[in-house]
């Protein structure tokens, strides 16, 4: 049987922070489903087509990595694709605080499905979509941010 995990997120935009984390998540799982979800009324900086597409450049050949798109809960997400776990990541006290919380929420609903808190490498913890969108805005580079051979350009 195969140990699948559901990774949830906006990924607007996948950083390497994001790819820290499904590399470690790839140590406990077979395969590891990058799901983006997203609210139709909300717009992003990248379109969700734009955010589907970078991500499965970054894995491209490697079918231990799947990405999806979903507006639903997460947990019925996770069930749908089979997940009986939900990577999250933490790069703080803070991102484990609102983490926690999560978690046990969502326990309450999904009891069949556990949550599994990945701690960001020390190195990385400072990267953030949102920091990548603000640089973005500003005329900043964000290189080193995103994935290697990724340019947020080719994506906008």
């Amino acid at each position: 049987m195969q140990r699948v995990a559901i990774f949830p997120g906006s990924f607007d935009p996948f950083t390497r922070g994001h790819q820290a984390v499904v590399e470690e998540a790839l140590k406990l799982f077979d395969r590891v489903v990058v799901a983006i979800g997203y609210n139709p009324q909300k717009r992003g900086m990248l379109s969700v087509e734009a955010r589907k597409a970078l991500i499965e450049r970054v894995y491209e050949g490697d079918d231990r990595v799947e990405v999806t798109t979903y507006t639903s809960l997460t947990g019925d997400e996770a069930r749908r694709v089979g997940a009986t776990a939900m990577i999250r990541s933490a790069r703080n006290a803070a991102d484990f605080d609102y983490e926690r919380t999560l978690a046990h929420a969502n326990s309450h609903v999904f009891s069949d499905i556990s949550t599994v808190v990945l701690i960001a490498p020390a190195e990385l913890e400072h990267i953030s979509s949102s920091l990548v969108r603000e640089l973005h805005a500003f005329g900043h580079t964000t290189e080193g941010l995103l994935p290697k051979g990724i340019r947020l350009e080719d994506y906008l």
